[in-house]
This record gives C-alpha cells, structure tokens and sequence, in this order.
C-alpha cells in the first residue's frame, strides 16, 4: 500500500477514534491491517467501502465536526467550572447581529438564560478546513452547578446544538463505617468534592451463582428465596455483602442462551428465579396449587432436583405453566387490586414496549432480525403478538423487581448489601438491540485479543456499544442500564473495566485475531459512574484482570473504582515473593467465576511453583509449618487475604469444600456444560458443613481485627 494511503486511512482512524496498533500481552506493537481498519470504520458506520474512498470519507468526518457547534456532551467536575469549546466559522464571532444565544435547562427543572457576544470568548485554536476558516473559543458555564444532568441549548446565527452537560464528583461513592449505607462527604448532591475515606471497615461477602444455590424446596435450580436465605445465613456470620451473578432476562428456551453475560436486556430481570411459593395469586388460585401438587409435575420438580446440571429449558417451561396461571389469575381480578402494578408501569412505562417484544418472538418463532421490515424497525401493532403473553411478561417482570428488592432491603437491613454484577453487553438479538439500534454497533462483537491462554483471541459474541450512538443520546441507555443494577446493589462490579476507555472490535466477517481497538469517552462515562454511584450510595468495582493498560488503572485510582486482587492470578511462584502487596481500594478473593477452584489451582502447581506460595505463607505467619495439602493452604490463602487492607474480601463459597469442576471455562461452548453446573451441596447441607462455617467464623474474626 502507497504510504500517502496510508497515513490516510491512519488519519481518519484517529478522527473516528479507531487506534491503528496496540500492546499485546508480552508488550510488543501489533499494527492493524488495512483491511481490519476499513472494516472498523464501516462497523462505525464511516462510508469507506475502500481505500480509494478514506480522502472523502476524512473531508467529511472533518468538516462535520467543524460545522456542529460543539460537543453534545459536556462534563464539569463539581467544584470546577464547566467549559464548552464552541466551534465557530471565522468573523461569525464578531457579527454584532449575532449574539450567542444560552439556555440551561437544570435536572431541578430551574432555568438559566443568558447572552453574550461570542467574539468576547477565550480564543483557543484556528483550523483551515477545505479552504474554510474556523476558530475554536470557550464558554464557561455558570459557576455552582449542582450535581446532575442538565440540558445546555445554544443558538448562533442559524447554528444550534443541544448539550447534555453533566455535573458530577470527580471520585465515585465510598464506604465509611459498617456496611455499604453510610455516605461520606456531601450527601446532597450539591457542589463540592467529596472526601476520601478514613479508616473504612473492611468487609468481606460469600458468592455463588444463584443458579447454582438450591434449597430442598427449589426446583431445579435457585431462586430469590433461596438468595434471601443465603443473605440472612451469610449475614448471621458476619457477612458484610452477598455475591452472585448477572440476574438479567434471558432466552430459555428457543434460543437457548443462559450466559449470564449475554442476557435479553439490561434493563430488565430473568422471571427464571421468581420464588413461585411467594406470589399472592400462588396461595389464592386453586389452579396454581392443584397443578404444582399434580404428580406430573411432581416427579418434574424431583428430575430437575437429582439431576447435576440446570435443565434451563424445562425448568423456564415448568416455571411458565405456573406463572401464566397467576398472570390470568391477576388480570381477572378487579381494577383496584392492580393498583401496584399499574403504580410500577407508570415508573417503568418501557417495561410495556419489552412485554410485546417477548411476545411478538413468541408469536413469530424467531428473532428480531428475521422479521418484516416494520417489526425489525420497532414498530409493533397489536396483531403482532398474544396480548395474553403480553400480560405474562409485565406481570413477571413486575413480581420479579418486588422479589429481588426484598432480597436487597434484607440485605440492607442486616448491615449488608448486594453484591452485584454489570455486564460488558447484551445478545446481538435482543431486546436492547432492537429498541436502541443507534447505541449498538451491529456490524461487530466485542472480544479480547491473542493472549497467553487464547492464542487465536477471543470473540464473545455480542455487539459493542457505538462509542458515538450513545453520547447522541446522551448516554440514556446506559444511564438506565445503570440505574436498574445501582437501585437493588450495595456493591457494583463493572463487567471488564477497561471498555470505559477502549474495547477491541471484531468486524463482522473478519477472525479474532484481526480485530482492533475502538476508543470511548472515558471522562463522560466516569462521570456518569460517579454521579449514579453517589446518588444511590453504591461502592463500584472494576474487573480491570489481564492485560490493562497502566492508565486504565490510574483513572479507575483517580475515580475511586476498586481494583480486583485475584490470588491465582496474581501468584508469581517466586518464594520470596509469591504473592505482591494488596491494595486497599480492592476486592480481594481467590479466584472468579471464570478461573479454576482453588483446588485445582493448587493441582495444577509443579516443582518451584508449588513451593513457593506454603513458604510465603509460612513467613507471613498463616501457616503453622509450610504443607502442599490443599486444605491447609485454602485456609492460609483465605487467611492472608483476610488479614490484608483490601476493603473487601469475596469468598466463593464452592471453595471452601474444595470444589473442582469450574462454573464456566472460557472459550468453550459445548465442550462444557458453562452457567449450569449447581453446587455440590444444597443451602441447608453447606451451612451445616463445620469446616464451611469455622472457615467463614475466622475470616469474620480477621477482617474485625
């Protein structure tokens, strides 16, 4: 390729924020290809079918930036005087008949107005585009902002730009004093920094996925019962939080898609663990209870209950049967006693617009992008879909957000709180896809490059968010995503940290070897985190694990989102140094959802690398006398991580009777039965396991001390 072309093709990349080359996992420079980079674009939505059309294609993507007036979002720190950059054609700042025109409209519905003349503005740069003169100058916005979203309106000489200016502290939410319910700093969400943290108690939380937790009364698989009984078990041991997995709606039957990571919608739960014994319409409708005492399903609930694997299928098939008997039973009582749920809608008016998709996949056997144009472009009418199914889904995803904030008021009440997950995406045919087209690039999925244990790269599947989809929106997707995880947790974990800042792409048609980076706007996205996190009191973490670039890391310090601290990958097999210090901001635990048990980790050691971590122990005053046996070296594992700053502490509770078989195995599809393994213990036999709860009993006395 011709170097003009080049630098071409590498100079709009820079202007759609597509980077040309990255560090891999041994630090050397991986440049993009040609090919992969027009792929990138064209997944951007950049009109470049080939070289022969980057000239046009960057003239274009330079003369709209000049000609929009500015950005359409805005961030201003609290404590700091926010500044739009206007973009201006040059002499139109000196037109006396031109005022610039201001109008912000504050999240408190109050109204600010103001004019001014732009040539009166600070003078910060000039470009020659096309021939065409334009200068950049800027505007200070009013000082004393509150915290949150406003709506800045700007008028200049026919020229007008609507702008989401977000006010926000610079550093999320953090916990001082017992539990995760007490604020620092200013509580009222007007101008001013908030404080670091003091000495903040240290906390630590059981885990399991709630698929894999049972009782004897669960069928099959866990539900929000089976959550709240482990929530009060945890707390009475002294459990400061409780983990799981992603809860989101998912598809169960045609697709079959379980992921926790792939799931139907952000903004909405999975009916697959609503406790059916604790709806209203279970105890009045004789229907309901004379088909769950009926011996068919019967002897269903005790196949699903011996069997080692979650059957998704027929347990949601199970589950449906007798949750559209109580959704009939609901809407045929009178219009006064549907008052909560009419009370829900009008706070949740999108969950209506979700209950006809369901419904419509229902009625056609398929999803969204096989259907005719009008439904594949959003546009549903009532012949599109049973309005019994319809009434099915707003019911259960009603009782399902009741079920689950009494899960998270229990949780609160006992000094606890959720521990909760947001994950990185949603399934390319979803709900989310079809009804926010624009925030989603669709001629892409998200992924990870060649590393030490993928060497071919990695490929999840799912579409990436489009960095500038999102701000035209102003960010409303991702704000109400958010929102749905920050309104039941105590604790957030982001799903892959580092696609705040940048998120490898693989184009459609193209392997996961030759994807590529695509950069996001991590000021704007920080500042939502930090705003949400303080208005709903919620500690956020960052799964920042892999290779993340250093600054990653020191943003995540800057905003103060908790790090990770992974023993297993973390250990270095170096006997004087096993394992590197643990940082306070971090949730330290053994190993995720992702890795092998700790037993196996153990297993797997050889010669120098099984020696190293029971001397480390042992000169840290864990181990009594350095052993290889597993047991002993869970307990000092568990012990040092106990006795570590780290804020938090996670323990996964399969490790504490020294499971081996893993929940998920990455970059296995059928090869493993992933998100459907069940715990090898039922709730009432793990917590009567002495060794289970003595482990638990000593990390409590640690992190107290």
């Amino acid at each position: 390729m011709p170097d003009r072309e080049l630098r071409l093709l590498h100079r709009l990349c820079r202007w759609c924020g597509v980077e040309t080359a990255y560090r891999d996992v041994e630090g050397r420079l991986r440049a993009a290809s040609a090919e992969s980079l027009l792929a990138a674009l064209q997944a951007l939505g950049v009109p470049v079918a080939g070289l022969t059309a980057v000239p046009g294609a960057l003239r274009e993507r330079q003369q709209q930036y000049w000609q929009s007036l500015c950005e359409p979002v805005v961030v201003a720190w609290s404590g700091r005087p926010g500044v739009v950059e206007l973009r201006l054609l040059a002499g139109q700042a000196g037109q006396a008949a031109a005022p610039l025109e201001c109008r912000l409209q504050l999240e408190d519905g109050r109204l600010w107005r103001w004019v001014l003349d732009a040539d009166r503005l600070r003078l910060t740069r000039i470009a020659v585009v096309e021939g065409v003169t334009f200068t950049a100058r800027q505007l200070s916005l009013p000082a004393g902002l509150p915290w949150g979203y406003h709506n800045l309106h700007l008028h200049l000489a026919g020229r007008t730009r609507e702008v989401l200016v977000i006010v926000a502290p610079r550093r999320a939410w953090e916990m001082t004093g017992r539990g995760t319910g007490v604020p620092q700093g200013d509580d009222k969400g007007r101008v001013g920094s908030p404080g670091r943290s003091g000495k903040g108690e240290r906390l630590w939380g059981s885990f399991l996925p709630l698929y894999a937790l049972y009782t004897r009364h669960s069928p099959g698989a866990g539900d929000f019962g089976d959550l709240k009984a482990l929530v009060r078990w945890a707390g009475s041991l002294g459990a400061g939080f409780t983990g799981t997995l992603p809860l989101l709606a998912a598809f169960l039957d045609e697709p079959l898609a379980p992921s926790p990571y792939q799931p139907v919608s952000r903004l909405f739960w999975n009916e697959f663990y609503l406790d059916i014994s604790r709806l209203a319409e279970t105890r009045r409708c004789p229907e309901v209870q004379e088909l769950y005492n009926a011996a068919a399903v019967r002897q269903e609930i005790a196949s699903l209950q011996a069997a080692p694997l979650v059957n998704y299928r027929r347990g949601m098939a199970l589950k449906r049967r007798l949750l559209e008997i109580c959704a009939r039973g609901f809407f045929s009582r009178p219009p006064g006693e549907q008052e909560g749920l009419r009370r829900w809608l009008a706070g949740h008016p999108e969950a209506l617009d979700y209950a006809r998709f369901r419904a419509t996949m229902e009625k056609q056997h398929t999803t969204w992008p096989t259907w005719p144009a009008r439904m594949r472009e959003g546009h549903l009418t009532e012949g599109d879909y049973d309005p019994a199914a319809v009434q099915y889904h707003l019911y259960v995803q009603w009782q399902t957000q009741r079920q689950l904030q009494e899960v998270a008021t229990v949780a609160r009440r006992s000094g606890q709180g959720l521990y909760l997950d947001f994950p990185l995406g949603v399934h390319g045919e979803g709900y989310d896809t079809w009804r926010y087209r624009q925030a989603f690039a669709t001629g892409a999925s998200s992924g990870a490059p060649p590393d030490t244990f993928f060497r071919q790269g990695q490929d999840w599947g799912f579409p990436p968010l489009h960095p500038e989809g999102i701000r035209q929106d102003g960010y409303r997707y991702y704000r109400a995503c958010l929102r749905q995880h920050l309104h039941y947790a105590g604790i957030l974990r982001l799903d892959h940290v580092m696609g705040l800042h940048h998120l490898y792409w693989i184009p459609c048609g193209l392997t996961a070897r030759e994807g590529i980076y695509v950069r996001y706007h991590a000021r704007e996205l920080y500042a939502i985190l930090s705003l949400e996190s303080w208005r709903h009191r919620v500690l956020l973490v960052g799964e920042d694990l892999g290779t993340v670039p250093a600054y990653v890391r020191r943003a995540m310090d800057r905003h103060n989102i908790y790090r990770m601290y992974v023993l297993s990958s973390e250990y270095t097999g170096q006997p004087d140094r096993a394992l590197p210090p643990v940082a306070t901001r971090s949730l330290a635990s053994l190993n995720t959802h992702d890795m092998p048990p700790f037993a196996v980790f153990w297993r797997e050691k050889r010669g120098r690398q099984r020696a190293a971590l029971p001397i480390f122990l042992y000169n840290q005053g864990c181990l009594e006398l350095p052993t290889t046996a597993a047991a002993s070296l869970l307990r000092a594992s568990l012990a040092y991580l106990g006795a570590s700053p780290a804020r938090l502490l996670l323990v996964n509770l399969e490790d504490l009777w020294l499971e081996t078989e893993p929940q998920n195995i990455p970059g296995t599809v059928t090869e493993y039965p992933n998100w459907r393994r069940r715990a090898r213990y039922s709730l009432e036999e793990f917590r009567r396991l002495p060794g289970v709860a003595n482990l638990l009993q000593e990390i409590n006395r640690l992190r107290r001390n």
